[in-house]
């Protein structure tokens, strides 16, 4: 019996991909322990032991983007962080890692150790804990072709995708337009008006819902049905016509399947959801961080199933404007969705399973 350490916590887009690698490993390795490091903070707290695996809690190494006094602590809390991850990889036969601050530790842990590491990048740009690890290790997977450096190298795995996603995906294969218009009566929406999804993400973009908010009489005045997740920290409005609000969508399969029109963030997750089972997209990358999520989009974009703009430019004026070129250029984009990802968890723990090879 093996052990496998899984280190992604913080984000759904570094706990979704560890989750779905796991439950692929348990398929072909039911016999073998799988246990998870994370925070006390993050998403995995409550996902993971949901998902019915072990979760072991490190602590947090906070790095703050900007210059502060703060930076000073950081090799102190490094070094506790490794050694809390020391206590559960030592006794690993592999480690993998998804990125996150939980991975940085645990990848100088498992060198020290002697562990094998494997790294999944999910975003088009690594993040800066994955970039560490591969200076340890050649076994490293990518959701997205690297053009330099040593990620150009790696494996071409796709991004592993939710049971829910991967298995709406299989279902939808025969009648691709059935089942979109059977998904927005399963979500309460009539199949002949256009539906909008709109992200407002885990936990609520106050710069989207703003703006949607502000256009629910415009898109009442189209005849447009809206979705408007506006995320579960944040109050939720009041349905008015078409427009209706909720904290959280629980059959998110469903959602993307149903929309006409998904308006929302170009995390590496939601890309590669929305490319399994979306028509078309409008994505308001992130402002802040490295990049990435205008990067993880321009694949869809490249295929003309989505488009990205700036957030200062995502305005009621802009929907105003562009609504009905976003609707007629979904209607052009093919029906079907794109099963890419369908085998990254199971290419991912073929790259693990490699490593821990003699």
């Amino acid at each position: 019996m093996a052990t496998v350490v899984l280190a992604g916590g913080g984000t759904a887009g570094h706990v979704e991909p560890a989750l779905s690698v796991a439950r692929q490993w348990k398929i072909s390795h039911p016999g073998d322990e799988l246990i998870f490091l994370g925070t006390s903070s993050g998403l995995e707290t409550t996902l993971v032991p949901a998902a019915n695996f072990s979760l072991h809690l490190i602590p947090r190494v906070r790095i703050l983007r900007k210059p502060s006094l703060s930076w000073l602590k950081i090799p102190i809390d490094l070094l506790s962080s490794v050694r809390a991850c020391a206590h559960v990889v030592k006794s690993a036969d592999v480690l993998i890692g998804f990125g996150g601050y939980v991975s940085a530790p645990a990848y100088i842990a498992a060198t020290f150790s002697g562990v094998p590491i494997v790294i999944h990048e999910a975003n088009a740009k690594p993040g800066w804990a994955n970039r560490l690890g591969a200076l340890f290790t050649s076994h490293i997977a990518v959701a997205h072709p690297v053009e330099t450096g040593k990620f150009s190298q790696a494996l071409l795995a796709g991004l592993p995708l939710r049971t829910d996603v991967a298995q709406a995906f299989e279902a939808s294969r025969g009648d691709w337009a059935g089942a979109r218009a059977a998904a927005k009566l399963r979500l309460g929406f009539s199949a002949d008006a256009p539906l909008v999804f709109v992200m407002g993400g885990s936990q609520g973009s106050v710069a989207i819902n703003a703006v949607v908010e502000a256009a629910v009489d415009f898109f009442n005045a189209q005849g447009l049905s809206v979705l408007h997740s506006v995320g579960k920290l944040n109050a939720v409005p009041e349905a008015r016509g078409g427009y209706r609000a909720v904290s959280y969508v629980d059959g998110m399969a469903d959602a993307y399947l149903a929309a006409d029109v998904v308006i929302g963030r170009s995390g590496a997750v939601t890309c590669s959801e929305f490319r399994a089972l979306g028509r078309y997209a409008l994505f308001v990358p992130l402002p802040i961080g490295n990049g990435e999520q205008f990067l993880n989009a321009a694949s869809l974009v490249a295929d003309k199933r989505a488009e990205v703009i700036d957030q200062k430019d995502f305005t009621v004026e802009f929907l105003q404007k562009n609504c009905a070129k976003l609707l007629s250029q979904s209607a052009a984009a093919p029906v079907s969705g794109n099963g890419a990802d369908i085998d990254a968890a199971e290419k991912i723990a073929a790259l693990a399973e490699f490593a821990m090879l003699p």
